[in-house]
């Protein structure tokens, strides 16, 4: 499927809901069942609907108040690539968490994600 960019603005508005929201299920919802999450660069990616589902069900155990916003920069045929930014709380020991980052994404045809590769910075205090 080509990404077009209103499908890429509904996507990252569902993905902004579920953090916010700490819904896991939801967030897991928005990937194909063979999808990919890459958090870093650094890491391997996790593959699959249910990996990322373990993932998102311990983000929602560690974080609080949670804001997103982001900026779709471009949308290809291939990839929609967004700035995005966040805060919240950091549970426990409750430390005040800023990200700024880049989204990489390519959706199915039924507006799945199939790839998310991120990078992000990010300042506590």
């Amino acid at each position: 499927m080509s990404v077009d960019p209103a499908a890429f603005k509904s996507w990252l508005d569902a993905y902004g809901r579920a953090w916010e929201s700490r819904d896991p299920q939801a967030a897991a919802k928005l990937f194909a069942e063979d999808g990919t999450y890459q958090v870093t660069p650094f890491l391997e990616p996790m593959r699959g609907r249910q990996a990322i589902l373990a993932y998102w069900s311990q983000v929602a155990q560690t974080e609080e108040d949670i804001r997103f916003g982001y900026e779709i920069l471009a949308v290809t045929p291939e990839i929609g690539v967004a700035q995005w930014w966040a805060s919240f709380v950091r549970t426990p020991p409750g430390l005040q968490t800023k990200l700024d980052g880049i989204f990489l994404i390519s959706l199915d045809a039924d507006c799945r994600c199939k790839s998310l590769r991120e990078w992000w910075h990010k300042q506590q205090g």
